[in-house]
C-alpha cells in the first residue's frame, strides 16, 4: 500500500512546487487570438507562444487553473509530464516503467491513452498504447492500495496524451477533460450548432468589446448571444463545468475555490438588456429563453422570435436605452441546411441588403461558406478564414456603409 503522507510530500515536490510547461490545443488559425488571450488579463502569462499547431506557456498549477476557466478559443490544455529518446520498444518500456505515474493520476483511473507519431522508428500506434497501459501500475493505482478517500477518487474523464516526434517521446495529461467548448451552458443545440471556442473567435475578430449593443438576429441555439453575454458582463468561458484536473492527486480545492471566487466577484451587472437574439423558429426561440433564465444572465439578454428581415436595429437601441451602434453577427444557414447553391446565394444577397438598408454604421461579423461571398457585400469587408467541423468557412467582417 501506498504510504499516503510519502506521496502527498513526493506531489508537492515534483508537481506543486514546480513549473510546468504547458501545451494549449486550438482550431486552426486561432493560435494567434489564444496568445492574446494568454497574455491580456486576468491570465497575464508573459511567455506563451505559437508551436505545433497551438499554444505553449511555461507557469505553475493555478496557470493552468486559471487556463481552463478563462480561455475562450482554446480546445484544451495539456500539461506536460515527461519527456525522453525512444528508437525501440526496449527503450520505451524502460523509461515507461520508470515512470512515476501515481504522481499525476488519480486512484481508480483507467485513463484513455491517444498516440501521434511523425518521423519516429515507433510508429505502430496501437503497440504505443499497449506499452503504455501496461507501465501504469494499476494495482497499485488501486483505491484499496492507495488508501483514497471518496472524494478524492476520480470521478471524470482522465486522458494521457503520447506524441513521437522525430524518437522523442512527450507525454502529456489533459486538464481539461471535456473539449472546452462544451462551457456547460447549453442544453440544445440546432441542427449545425456553431461551436463556442469559433463563436468566441468570431466575436473577437469582428471586434465586440462586450460593451456594445449585440445582435444575434439568425441565433439558432444562441451561440453567439450565450458567448457575448459572458463577454459581456465577464463571465469565465468554464464558469459553469467542471475540469479533470480536479481529480489530480496535486489538486488543492481550497486554492481552486479561491481562483473562482476572484473570478466571480468579477462579473458584472447590466441594467438594461445588451445582448438580442431572434430567430424565425419559436422551438428554437423557447429552449433558448429557458437557457438563457437558467443561466442566470436574463438581466442582458432578450429572445424574441422575429424573422431577420423583419427586425427593426431601431427598436433594438430604444430596448437597450442606447444611441451608439452595435455589432450584428450572423451565422446564416447555408449548403445542406439551406438546401440548393442558388437558394443560398438568393438568402446572401437578401442578408446584405437588409444590412445595408437597416444596419448603417454597425460593425458586422458573418460567417460565411467561402471568401466569395465577400464580393456581393455592398460595403467593404475583410475576410478571415474559419475551420469548423471539417469545413473551411469565411469570416467576413467590417462596418456596414
Amino acid at each position: 500500500m501506498i504510504n499516503p503522507g510519502a506521496l502527498s510530500k513526493r506531489v508537492k515536490r515534483h508537481v506543486i512546487g514546480r513549473v510546468h510547461e504547458f501545451f494549449v490545443a486550438v482550431s486552426p488559425g486561432l493560435e494567434n487570438l489564444c496568445v492574446e488571450e494568454l497574455h491580456g488579463a486576468p491570465l497575464s502569462v508573459a511567455n506563451a507562444f505559437i508551436s505545433g499547431g497551438g499554444v505553449t506557456f511555461n507557469g505553475r498549477l493555478p496557470d493552468c487553473y486559471q487556463a481552463n476557466l478563462h480561455l475562450r478559443t482554446a480546445n484544451r490544455v495539456l500539461m506536460r509530464i515527461g519527456s525522453f529518446k525512444a528508437t525501440n520498444f526496449r527503450r520505451l518500456t524502460k523509461k515507461l516503467t520508470d515512470f512515476p505515474w501515481e504522481l499525476y493520476l488519480p486512484a481508480g483511473v483507467t485513463p484513455q491513452i491517444h498516440v501521434t507519431a511523425h518521423h519516429s522508428r515507433l510508429f505502430h500506434k496501437k503497440a504505443i498504447i499497449g506499452h503504455v497501459r501496461d507501465s501504469i501500475p494499476f494495482e497499485t493505482l488501486s483505491v484499496e492500495k492507495t488508501g483514497a478517500l471518496q472524494s478524492q477518487r476520480s470521478s471524470g474523464i482522465q486522458q494521457i496524451f503520447v506524441r513521437i516526434l522525430d524518437d522523442r517521446l512527450t507525454l502529456s495529461i489533459d486538464s481539461s477533460g471535456e473539449l472546452l467548448h462544451k462551457r456547460g451552458l447549453k442544453r440544445a443545440s440546432g441542427r449545425a450548432p456553431l461551436r463556442e471556442t469559433i463563436a468566441a473567435a468570431a466575436l473577437m475578430q469582428a471586434d465586440y468589446t462586450g460593451r456594445e449593443v449585440l445582435v444575434d438576429p439568425l441565433c439558432g441555439s444562441g451561440t453567439f448571444s450565450l458567448e457575448g453575454v459572458m463577454r459581456a458582463k465577464n463571465i469565465p468561458a468554464g464558469q459553469f463545468r467542471n475540469f479533470a484536473f480536479t481529480d489530480w492527486p496535486c489538486f488543492r480545492p481550497p486554492q481552486w475555490a479561491f481562483i473562482k471566487r476572484q473570478a466571480q466577484a468579477s462579473s458584472i451587472k447590466i441594467s438594461k438588456p445588451m445582448i438580442f437574439a431572434s430567430d424565425k423558429d419559436p422551438v428554437v426561440c423557447q429552449a433558448l429563453k429557458r437557457q438563457v433564465s437558467e443561466s442566470g444572465v436574463s438581466d442582458a439578454v432578450r429572445v424574441e422570435q422575429k424573422d431577420f428581415m423583419d427586425l427593426s436595429p431601431k427598436r433594438i437601441m430604444e430596448q437597450a436605452d442606447s444611441d451608439v451602434t452595435g455589432i450584428v453577427m450572423l451565422n446564416p444557414p447555408y449548403g445542406r441546411r439551406l438546401g440548393k447553391m442558388n437558394d443560398s446565394r438568393k438568402f446572401f444577397d437578401e442578408i446584405f441588403k437588409k444590412l445595408k438598408s437597416d444596419f448603417r454604421g454597425w460593425k458586422l461579423g458573418l460567417i460565411a461558406p467561402n471568401k466569395r461571398i465577400a464580393q456581393k457585400a455592398p460595403f467593404k469587408v475583410k475576410t478571415s478564414p474559419l475551420f469548423h467541423g471539417g469545413l473551411r468557412l469565411s469570416l467576413l467582417i467590417g462596418r456596414i456603409y
